[in-house]
């Protein structure tokens, strides 16, 4: 019993002196310093690209200069076309059904064509794999959105969505 006593009495005492290893060079915690605040110089004008959102980068296998071309086709029929106001915006929400099962990579793409200043038109898009054409309207529907800023609205009073078979419109 005094053994036990008398070694953890020691070890204590021992473990207490550990108290100044703290602040000790011995420490490696203690090998860098503490950090601190620093102001950051602003980049001036207007015109700063926003840090969040990241650069365009090339790679090896895609040079910078190429741009992306997306290889969907349009879907068969546009079946729902909402306009979800948000604060600071809207959203587009697209339902299709497409022509085969199984649609994957869904988007709606910019028609640049019959887009004009007061008209925004898109194609809503997918890609699809050679499946069944006589399935479930289940497995063949698909949804894409879209947001749009009130920037980007301002002056928009149409929106055209279109499919393979058909368009829906909506106005202001």
């Amino acid at each position: 019993m005094n053994t036990t006593l008398s070694v953890l009495i020691v070890a204590s005492i021992a473990v207490s002196g550990c108290a100044t290893v703290r602040e000790s060079r011995v420490n490696p915690f203690n090998w860098f310093g503490g950090s601190s605040s620093e102001p950051v110089a602003q980049a001036t004008g207007s015109g700063g690209a926003n840090p969040l959102i990241p650069e365009k980068r090339g790679s090896f296998f895609r040079p910078d200069d190429t741009e992306e071309v997306y290889p969907g086709w349009p879907v068969g029929t546009i079946d729902e076309l909402l306009i979800e106001r948000r604060p600071g915006g809207a959203i587009i929400r697209v339902t299709g059904i497409a022509d085969r099962a199984g649609p994957f990579d869904v988007r709606l793409t910019e028609d640049a064509v019959q887009s004009g200043p007061s008209t925004l038109a898109y194609t809503l898009r997918a890609l699809q794999s050679a499946g069944p054409r006589n399935a479930g309207v289940n497995a063949r529907k698909v949804t894409a959105a879209l947001w749009l800023t009130e920037q980007e609205l301002a002056g928009i009073q149409e929106i055209r969505v279109t499919g393979a078979s058909n368009a829906l419109v909506t106005r202001r």
